[in-house]
């Protein structure tokens, strides 16, 4: 059983190897309840084997790794009950309706079909979809889209939501109104977790970040005070002296 005290997430010596290869080399760090906490490094750093080991959609070769106070290898089930996941590719069908699209994420989670559209309404309005309902995914923005894709992975009421690049191909004003929402789902006590390339994103929205290269982490802390640590003026240079290399395109 785990405490309000504990840590969301829990990360200690997390290793993985494919084949020769290794992509995480004794990963270590800790989010807390109700952070939005980023995942930062360039392309091949180790985000993604994080994240997916996280979501248990990976076993480590070695370390441990909790979520939600659920061993992320002993009880994968449980984690999967306790976790929400957006992941970078498009996660709504095109085809259907918004409320459609919440009333699929809302069977997946066998909601009685008067349970879900009481929960697809729910999650549509702190979202601003409440009068996109009956519009068909594939004529959304793609901001409103990425917003109908945060409210269906919250069916289940997180304690943890997994953001794999949120806001990827936005345009300025479509990721300020992204962030606010994700600030609005953080206020209400879900813990976030999210990799980004944008690194003035992850200063303007994160608590806290890690940096990775090479499947270490390289820093974690408070982006005011890291920069005040690296000496540097933008995130992106703490990014550069951290990493030791160009920041991925």
């Amino acid at each position: 059983m785990t405490s309000s005290a504990d840590p969301a997430v829990q990360v200690s010596g997390l290793t993985k190897d494919f084949g020769a290869t290794r992509a995480l080399d004794g990963a270590t760090f800790d989010v807390a309840n109700g952070e939005i906490f980023g995942l930062l490094g360039p392309n091949g750093a180790g985000k993604t084997t994080t994240m997916r080991i996280l979501l248990t959609l990976l076993k480590p070769t070695a370390g441990t790794a909790r979520v939600a106070g659920q061993d992320v290898t002993r009880d994968p089930v449980a984690v999967r009950q306790r976790v929400g996941w957006v992941p970078q590719g498009h996660a709504v069908d095109p085809l259907l309706t918004v409320m459609e699209n919440m009333r699929f994420m809302c069977g997946m989670y066998h909601l009685a079909p008067v349970a879900a559209r009481r929960r697809a309404a729910q999650l549509l309005e702190p979202a601003g979809l409440a009068d996109h309902g009956n519009k068909v995914a594939r004529v959304l923005s793609g901001g409103t889209r990425r917003k109908l894709e945060l409210a269906m992975s919250l069916v289940n009421v997180p304690a943890v939501l997994f953001l794999d690049e949120p806001t990827v191909g936005l345009d300025i004003a479509a990721r300020r109104d992204l962030w606010t929402y994700v600030r609005q789902i953080s206020r209400q006590g879900t813990t976030i977790v999210l990799t980004t390339h944008y690194l003035e994103e992850a200063d303007a929205l994160c608590d806290r970040v890690a940096i990775i290269d090479r499947g270490q982490i390289q820093a974690t802390g408070v982006p005011g005070e890291l920069k005040v640590n690296y000496q540097a003026s933008t995130l992106d240079e703490v990014f550069l002296a951290a990493t030791g290399q160009e920041l991925a395109a």
